[in-house]
């Protein structure tokens, strides 16, 4: 309980400082590099909800088109055709996600939690708060983004945040960023797999095959 209410905020803050000190150049450098290779801001700000689902303002690199419409990462099936290739780099390196330092700065953020998510993510949002995954602050990282990321249903996403809420420790914490750093190395996740997408089509064409057949048969 003390970790949870005190000290992991100290040593996000202590962290998150201590990286952007160290960082600030090369995330200029970033930036500048976004800025050049394609149109629109360097930083994507988006409006994401975080701790008891109350709303505040994300930051990351932008890794997409100026045109790319505002959709849960899930929902698009075509989204590579709208990240640029700088933005494609760094993705796969998780570095678009480096401005979030000064969210967890603020104290918006955490390293370690659910994924912040906006309200594209309806579903996701909506189930947290039903189990408690939206008691806690949103992270960089989570337990969900090392089970499979963008590859996993929002069911079991909401699952995942729900289940860290309840188990937040100093050794959990610690467990999940070496596993987030072995999923980035490993480049996982990063997009939703089109085979993941068809098997989950099929699962619910039979549920809902399933449905009709008690339907009619409890009719009958």
């Amino acid at each position: 309980m003390v970790y949870r209410r005190f000290v992991k905020r100290f040593l996000d803050f202590l962290l998150a400082v201590i990286l952007f000190v160290i960082l600030f150049i090369p995330m200029g450098i970033v930036g500048i590099v976004v800025k050049l290779t394609s149109k629109g801001p360097a930083l994507f700000v988006q409006e994401r909800y975080g701790r008891n689902s109350r709303p505040f303002k994300l930051y990351k690199f932008r890794s997409m088109t100026d045109h790319a419409p505002q959709r849960a990462n899930s929902e698009f099936t075509d989204i590579k055709n709208y990240v640029t290739p700088f933005g494609m780099f760094i993705r796969k390196t998780s570095i678009d996600e480096l401005p979030q330092l000064w969210n967890i700065i603020k104290g918006d953020m955490s390293f370690i939690g659910p994924r912040p998510l906006a309200i594209t993510d309806v579903k996701v949002l909506r189930l947290r708060k039903q189990n408690g995954g939206d008691s806690v602050l949103p992270g960089i990282s989570g337990l969900a983004q090392v089970n499979g990321r963008n590859n996993i249903t929002d069911e079991d996403k909401a699952l995942y945040d729900g289940r860290y809420a309840t188990k937040v420790s100093f050794f959990v914490d610690v467990l999940l960023v070496f596993e987030t750093i072995l999923s980035v190395l490993r480049k996982e996740g990063i997009f939703k797999e089109p085979v993941l997408d068809e098997m989950n089509q099929i699962q619910k064409a039979e549920k809902q095959n399933d449905q009709e057949s008690i339907d009619v048969v409890s009719k009958g």
